[in-house]
């Protein structure tokens, strides 16, 4: 059996974020949509919405879990999925990991490849900043990599987002 391992170089950009977004409230995309915070997700479905929406961006660290590691951590009362929903169908995941005092950080922010396009991700993103800073927080966090969505980065810093650091990294891809 062969156990090469692909690395995949990336520039990681790690934003923060000192005090709520200032910017005014985005319009809801069209069409029916809903933002629902998503308690006790069943590791069949967390791992539906993290590969469906990070196959194309090499999102691989939580596959590296087993199933019991994972749900310890995304069943964790301080670790908060929220799922928009658009039509009745799941369109996007924003992990926010409250486990560090004082501060929240955006783990893992995305849309289902069908809601790319559709003005969805700054009235998500918004919003999840908005639920981020309804928690006894100094600072919010996030990083993204060269390998994510191309407007991810301006996306982060349209809401006041700054870089804090720039680190080489890579991905290893099985």
């Amino acid at each position: 059996m062969d156990k090469t391992v692909r690395r995949i170089p990336m520039t990681v950009t790690f934003l923060e974020m000192t005090a709520r977004p200032t910017a005014l409230p985005p319009p809801q995309p069209r069409g029916k949509v809903a933002l629902l915070r998503c308690e006790k997700p069943p590791v069949h479905y967390y791992r539906y919405l993290y590969d469906t929406i990070g196959a194309d961006y090499y999102w691989v660290d939580r596959k590296k879990l087993a199933p019991d590691k994972l749900a310890e951590v995304i069943q964790d009362p301080r670790n908060l999925l929220y799922v928009l929903y658009a039509e009745g169908n799941p369109a996007g995941m924003a992990e926010l990991d409250l486990r560090k005092e004082g501060e929240a950080n955006i783990s893992y922010f995305g849309l289902m490849p069908e809601a790319i396009g559709r003005r969805m991700g700054f009235f998500f993103f918004y919003h999840t900043c908005a639920n981020a800073w309804l928690q006894p927080i100094r600072r919010l966090t996030i990083n993204t990599c060269t390998l994510d969505h191309p407007r991810a980065l301006p996306l982060y810093q349209r809401l006041g987002f700054t870089a804090s650091a720039r680190e080489e990294r890579f991905v290893e891809l099985p």
